[in-house]
């Protein structure tokens, strides 16, 4: 049987940033906490790289995790709320806000149950509501995409070949940044024909993609003689990580002279995919194979096709009653 492994997180929360002692106990319960999520290593990052923030904000703030209040994450909700993110610029969504406290309570409930605290803090944390039937994030017409690409074999930051084929594996295939950081050579294949891809998506699921002529042969440009290891690699030639991918698309974004530029990510790219699929005559239940989506309501959220704003009423109604 598989045993917890080793992470980052338990290594910070057994240091000396929890009121200055060290716990090793913390931090086997906190491995044993990121475990529960076994299924899914995203998931698992995501909750690590959730919980590790938390405990920095505490520690700026001599705040024990341990004997934190409720008023101590509410003031981090109003804090992440509020505050610029470094990478994009812009405070969290709403959704990413209702994450990070998912996780938090999530933590606190394992530590309650090990008796490592008397309390959870966020039983009571009002989190933002979602509509599920909208969404934040920006996306592109097909025309947009095709200039976003047009422009990604010039970046500053990395080779032309890999930009390449970055934006075609984004557009292409409509992979989550977290799927293109995590493809490696060995997921290339072939099956009945078809160049494939085994993207591995949240909840430990896993996808073989098709991929088409256009990506098949940027990947093989850049790729070149390489057999093994990531496929996508930063300057350094380490594996590229979500913040150099997001820092990739607002360049070219950018470059490419797209409105709203500085708020196109990565994500828009899937939103993007999912449009043009559905408008092409991609079926719902295509469409949401290809993405991996549990529920078809989220596809719809990405189609954009649906809700189109090159068909809203109000542009007939100004037709109607302009001079």
């Amino acid at each position: 049987m598989d045993t917890p492994p080793a992470t980052d997180i338990a290594t910070i929360v057994s240091g000396e940033i929890v009121a200055g002692r060290k716990d090793t106990s913390l931090a086997g319960i906190t491995a044993a906490w990121l475990w529960t999520y076994r299924e899914s290593a995203h998931t698992r990052a995501a909750y690590q790289r959730d919980i590790t923030a938390w405990v920095h904000w505490c520690a700026e703030r001599d705040l024990d995790v341990l004997a934190v209040e409720r008023r101590d994450v509410d003031a981090y909700a109003a804090f992440l709320a509020n505050t610029p993110n470094p990478h994009t610029g812009r405070p969290l969504a709403p959704a990413s806000l209702a994450r990070r406290l998912s996780a938090i309570a999530s933590w606190y409930g394992y530590l309650l149950d090990a008796k490592q605290v008397t309390a959870n803090p966020c039983v009571r944390v009002r989190r933002p509501k979602i509509d599920k039937d909208m969404t934040t994030t920006v996306g592109m017409s097909a025309i947009e995409a095709i200039a976003l690409r047009s422009v990604a074999g010039s970046d500053t930051r990395l080779s032309s070949a890999c930009g390449v084929a970055l934006a075609a594996f984004l557009l292409d295939l409509g992979a989550r940044v977290s799927e293109v950081c995590r493809a490696d050579i060995a997921d290339l294949g072939h099956d009945s024909g078809h160049r494939t891809v085994r993207l591995r998506m949240k909840g430990g699921k896993s996808r073989i993609r098709a991929v088409p002529p256009a990506l098949n042969t940027a990947l093989a440009a850049y790729l070149g003689d390489r057999t093994e290891g990531t496929i996508f690699l930063n300057r350094d030639g380490q594996r590229i990580n979500r913040d150099e991918v997001a820092g990739f698309v607002t360049r070219c974004a950018r470059a490419a002279g797209l409105a709203g530029w500085e708020k196109i990510t990565p994500h828009s790219f899937r939103h993007a995919w999912a449009t043009i699929a559905r408008e092409r005559g991609a079926s719902l239940e295509e469409r949401q194979y290809a993405l991996g989506h549990a529920d078809p309501r989220t596809t719809q959220r990405y189609d954009r096709a649906r809700a189109s704003l090159d068909r809203d009423p109000s542009y007939l109604v100004a037709a109607a009653t302009s001079g």
